[in-house]
């Protein structure tokens, strides 16, 4: 089995619910949720929105490999609803982001694959959440 490290965040419709239906989808297509932080409210990175995002961070015991486990994550967007993850290269409101931050303690670096996540030490949404869950 694989540790995985995935920030999950959402700006439209009952946020909260979407953070504990995604959970709950992770935990059928990628392995068990090991754990999960609280819930933080954060404004939009990277595009303009009225729509404030809730972010958590959550670990999960996992037998996918990696290319499995962004394969699998994408199967949770898709079927929350989530069709895209920007247009015209900028982001835009969703129902669900997920993001992996760290697996195991490998080094990915491949064109639609980068892990550790390459930005998540600049976002405070994403490291914030993630301090939490790797304090216990």
């Amino acid at each position: 089995m694989h540790t995985a490290y995935l920030g999950l965040g959402s700006n439209l419709g009952n946020r909260r619910r979407n953070m504990h239906e995604a959970v709950t989808l992770l935990n059928e297509y990628v392995g068990e949720v090991t754990a999960a932080s609280s819930f933080y409210e954060s404004e939009p990175w990277g595009f303009d929105s009225p729509n404030k995002f809730i972010n958590i961070c959550v670990r999960v015991s996992t037998p996918l490999s990696p290319r499995q486990l962004l394969e699998a994550t994408k199967n949770v967007e898709l079927a929350m609803g989530r069709t895209e993850k920007s247009h015209a290269g900028v982001y835009k409101d969703r129902i669900i982001d997920i993001d992996i931050l760290l697996f195991d303690d490998i080094h990915i670096n491949d064109s639609d694959l980068i892990i550790p996540h390459p930005q998540m030490e600049t976002r405070d949404f994403v490291m914030v959440p993630l301090r939490e869950i790797l304090a216990r």
